[in-house]
């Protein structure tokens, strides 16, 4: 007999009246595309370790925010970027464009041939210092879009701004990526 997760909703309720197994397994679920969406902001490996733990224990404090209809999932994620933004924001001064390339680099292939792992390692490098060349929040609606998958409406949700101004800043992230990656074609 295989038995099924509970669904957000469920955990989030559960969670919200003290059951901080509920609320672990939330984490479980959602620390991956946290992390994953502070370190594309951040560059950052360790700033976004930290971002994303901030998240969830602003998540925990703020369980009872919530709105029933509301996804978990986005409106964490609305959490994460928000962290990430103001964190990349207080770093202004110091240069967005030095990623931790070694943090972001893909694992050696058992079955893939050296070289073309050193050619995708390359490329993923190369990728992650034009994301540095972004501005954080065209780094944060794109990385939701390509990498999170949200759509254009789940983006405003999160960022809090229009779906017009989301397709915005795709469009220029885009435009920025293709022509730093054009040696790369």
């Amino acid at each position: 007999m295989t038995t099924s997760a509970p669904a957000d909703d469920t955990l989030v309720a559960r969670a919200r009246i003290g059951d901080t197994t509920a609320f672990a397994q939330l984490v479980r679920r959602y620390s991956g595309p946290a992390y994953r969406i502070a370190l594309r902001i951040l560059g950052d490996a360790d700033a976004a370790q930290d971002v994303a733990q901030e998240a969830f224990l602003t998540a925990w404090r703020r369980l009872d925010r919530i709105r029933v209809e509301q996804a978990f999932a986005a409106w964490l994620y609305r959490i994460v970027t928000t962290a990430a933004l103001q964190a990349a924001r207080r770093r202004h001064g110091h240069p967005d464009a030095e990623l931790d390339h070694e943090r972001a680099r893909l694992p050696p292939s058992a079955t893939g041939n050296p070289e073309q792992h050193v050619l995708v390692a390359d490329l993923l490098a190369a990728l992650q210092a034009a994301l540095g060349l972004l501005t954080p929040e065209q780094r944060a609606c794109w990385v939701l879009r390509e990498l999170e998958g949200l759509s254009y409406d789940e983006i405003a949700e999160v960022t809090g701004i229009g779906p017009d101004a989301v397709r915005g800043r795709i469009h220029r992230a885009r435009v920025r990526l293709a022509r730093e990656l054009k040696p790369w074609r």
